[in-house]
């Protein structure tokens, strides 16, 4: 059985992305394949690593990708998801061969502000936003 490609999209590919990229790959079974990228790459935003490590998942490995570098590549997918604001999501390429494309706004964790507690607690609500969104989209596929 072919499995589901999905990929996740948002600016940096440094938080929203990763983090539903994780919850698909891990409670998606073998019924899909997540990837992430960004439109703009940038690097891991470590509050995010800490919340979902807190969650049991390590990202802190994970690198930032170019979701450019996917479409030059070719690669298919039957869902394209963008996780950042609606105005970013228009700037994603649009990919041969996608089936459906959706949408899934969630707040940037790179603006949350406060302390460092503050902003990990904003972390988790977030991750815990997102991984409700995937649990969703598992159910309705």
């Amino acid at each position: 059985m072919d499995r589901i490609r999905v990929l996740f999209v948002c600016i940096h590919n440094s938080a929203r992305s990763q983090m539903a990229e994780a919850f698909l790959n891990k409670l998606g079974g073998d019924r899909f394949e997540a990837e992430s990228a960004g439109i703009e790459p940038g690097t891991l935003n470590p509050i995010v690593v800490d919340a979902m490590k807190d969650a049991g998942i390590d990202i802190s490995g994970n690198s930032t990708k170019s979701v450019f570098d996917f479409y030059k590549q070719g690669r298919l997918y039957s869902y394209v998801i963008t996780v950042c604001d609606p105005e970013a999501a228009e700037r994603c390429p649009i990919f041969i061969g996608v089936t459906q494309r959706l949408h899934w706004t969630f707040k940037d964790p790179s603006k949350f502000e406060g302390s460092y507690e503050q902003k990990l607690e904003a972390a988790k609500r977030l991750r815990d936003e997102i991984k409700a969104a995937v649990e969703e989209f598992i159910k309705d596929h």
